[in-house]
């Protein structure tokens, strides 16, 4: 029997980075009748987290990696080998698939993944690759190659056709319905307790044609996996009790109906477990709204820019109203919500993107992820990037290097500001205090956040080799960062009357969400009672501090039998 090994190469071993297409195509392998005799088929995934890898990097950088990818797949003697290619690991897995080819030269390599469906003709060290969703043709192609068969199947091109190949339009491997295709969770391909929980899908292609995503030359109608082997993936997460679920659909809610079944379903079977979920803010009403927050969960909502002509050049629109009518649905029903922003769109400035940020912060997102625009192989944009005069890295992770309107100057700008933002907000976790700091100073999130980015502290700590590796330790040293600056600020605009209130609004936020997020009791002192600050009128800081008498007090925050609680020692 021949051996097969379905591999990559994780950026983290978490379930956002658990290896979900190299799965679902060993559980094909391993469903369909002309290859489950056939081929033996394992599923071998590597991390960069990996001790071995980190300590490989550091000897000799993405060689010594490869060499290491290499040398452990050649210890298997596999007779054929499957590389799920991303962006973040495309130029490592080459030179693997190189150093491997030479070790056993017999084998047989084969890439698949949104990189080589991209652009799988420029691909040089592979002898075969898959474009599009690869389960029917990784099952045509093995089976073909088993039995010495001419390889003519969709979606599947050789190195050596490469030289004669004159195309722009790439065919891709024509998909297997939602319906026929095996459960890497079901069949025990993947156990998600190993990653710590779980990337989920629920259906596959997206119905938008946002032109800087993989999906913009993707399926336009969304196939919807059968809801009884939803159920039955659920109740297995269930029994594994992992604790959070990242569901991969790129639009959770384009179907109202199905999305507000799937929450009862996950309501009724999964009690507790944590759902992450991509959803469209045009399509939230109260309904949806308030079924999300039934559920633990947070959602994840691309922004991308709050200036509607400029998404017009991406195939997006924003209608700004209903935007912020429908954000406020999820405030009101108490859902966690996140925004994703993208610096150097085709027609944006810096000053834009100021204005981006400062749209998106005042509507109270949990987070803001904010990132420079990559212009991807097989996307629209790419196609497109010429005409707008577009400047990019041709090599992942092919980010913009310059626009005619956000040059290189801006672009370095931006990713400071993005910095500084994900250190103090999200990092931070400013949202239930920061627009109340804001009002007291009169300053736009922007340019307070501009202000923190030059600190020369900030810089230091965002230079430093490993200053998000600790978690709970980069929390408090984080909030040490922000009390600097917010008292900075405040004696610079003659405030320091307000800094005692919310000092102590900065330290309990802070104190509550390292004991929520990683159980990490406190001790600290404020100058007010903890249950006046934290009262409704805590965040209004002008009107508290005039109003409310101080009291000093030594403030302890732990876990309590009804969730994280505090008293006064």
């Amino acid at each position: 029997m021949k051996s097969l090994i379905c591999t990559t190469l994780l950026v983290e071993t978490s379930p956002q980075g658990l290896p979900l297409g190299a799965a679902c195509i060993a559980s094909a392998l391993k469903a369909d009748a002309r290859t489950k005799n056939a081929v033996s088929v394992s599923l071998i995934d590597f991390s960069l987290e990996d001790d071995e890898i980190i300590s490989a990097k550091k000897s000799g950088g993405d060689d010594a990696i490869a060499q290491f990818l290499a040398n452990q797949l050649a210890s298997k003697k596999p007779d054929f080998i499957a590389f799920s290619v991303y962006v973040w690991n495309r130029l490592i897995l080459e030179k693997t698939c190189t150093t491997l080819k030479k070790m056993l030269p017999n084998s047989i390599c084969i890439a698949g993944g949104p990189e080589v469906t991209a652009d799988p003709l420029s691909f040089h060290n592979f002898d075969f690759m898959i474009s599009g969703q690869g389960e029917r043709a990784m099952v045509e192609l093995v089976d073909s190659l088993a039995k010495g068969k001419k390889i003519d199947i969709q979606g599947v091109y050789t190195a050596s056709a490469q030289s004669g190949a004159q195309t722009n339009e790439i065919a891709r491997a024509c998909p297997l319905p939602p319906d026929m295709t095996a459960s890497p969770y079901l069949d025990g391909t993947l156990d998600p307790s190993k990653y710590g929980g779980a990337l989920w899908e629920l259906a596959r292609g997206c119905p938008f044609k946002c032109s800087y995503c993989y999906e913009s030359k993707g399926e336009k109608k969304i196939a919807y996996f059968p809801m009884e082997r939803l159920e039955k993936e659920i109740e297995l997460f269930a029994r594994k009790k992992i604790a959070q679920v990242f569901v991969l659909d790129p639009t959770y809610n384009a179907s109202k109906e199905r999305a507000l079944k799937m929450l009862k379903t996950i309501e009724k079977k999964a009690p507790g477990m944590f759902f992450y979920f991509e959803a469209r803010a045009e399509f939230i009403d109260r309904e949806l709204a308030y079924a999300f927050s039934q559920v633990p969960c947070c959602l994840q909502i691309g922004l991308q820019s709050a200036n509607p002509e400029v998404l017009k050049n991406v195939h997006r629109t924003l209608d700004k109203k209903k935007f912020i009518k429908n954000i406020g649905f999820l405030n009101e029903a108490g859902v966690t919500f996140g925004f994703d922003l993208i610096y150097g769109l085709p027609g944006d400035t810096f000053a834009g993107f100021c204005e981006s940020i400062d749209f998106a912060l005042s509507l109270y997102p949990n987070n803001l992820e904010l990132f420079c625009l990559s212009v991807l192989p097989g996307t629209d944009l790419h196609d497109d990037a010429a005409g707008f005069g577009l400047n990019w890295e041709k090599i992942p992770p092919y980010h913009v290097l310059k626009t005619p309107t956000f040059n290189e100057a801006d672009l370095a700008r931006a990713k400071k500001l993005a910095e500084a933002t994900n250190l103090f907000y999200t990092k931070g976790r400013a949202v239930a205090w920061f627009n109340s700091v804001l009002h007291v100073l009169k300053e736009t999130p922007s340019v307070f956040l501009k202000k923190f980015s030059d600190r020369e502290a900030v810089r230091k700590f965002l230079n430093s080799h490993d200053n998000f590796s600790a978690e709970h330790t980069s929390d408090k040293k984080i909030e040490e960062l922000q009390l600097e600056f917010v008292k900075e600020r405040f004696t610079e605009k003659h405030m320091d009357k307000y800094f005692a209130a919310t000092e102590d609004l900065i330290k309990m936020h802070s104190a509550l969400g390292r004991c929520t997020f990683d159980g990490t009791e406190s001790k600290f002192s404020t100058h007010y009672h903890p249950d006046d600050i934290m009262s409704e009128y805590g965040t209004d800081i002008v009107f508290f501090t005039e109003h409310c008498g101080k009291q000093k007090c030594t403030v302890q925050v732990f876990v309590g039998k009804n969730g994280v609680d505090w008293r006064t020692m």
